[in-house]
């Protein structure tokens, strides 16, 4: 109970628990929005009939489809190609 107040004290200092001022300015305060679009923009692709990722796997493909999703995959893989260092690998005997 001391942990859940003092996160709750600490939160409402920082003006994150002002739910009511919140509301008032029409802004949007529950997480159902945010868990449907985690379901369906991440959990979607994993969860398909036959499909098996590892956990590796699975984090590179949330990160590739919140790009996507977003229409940000483009600005990403042209950042990515421009910061590419070319690595040179020494010559075997």
């Amino acid at each position: 109970m001391r942990k859940a107040l003092k996160y709750f004290r600490e939160n409402e200092k920082l003006g994150r628990m002002a739910y009511g001022k919140f509301e008032a300015e029409g802004l949007f305060i529950g997480s159902g929005f945010v868990e449907s679009g985690c379901k369906t923009v991440l959990g979607a692709r994993p969860k398909q009939s036959g499909m098996f990722w590892s956990l590796k796997g699975t984090k590179g493909m949330i990160l590739l489809r919140t790009l996507e999703k977003s229409g940000r995959l483009d600005v990403f893989f042209n950042w990515r190609l421009f910061n590419l260092k070319q690595v040179i690998c020494p010559k075997v005997a």
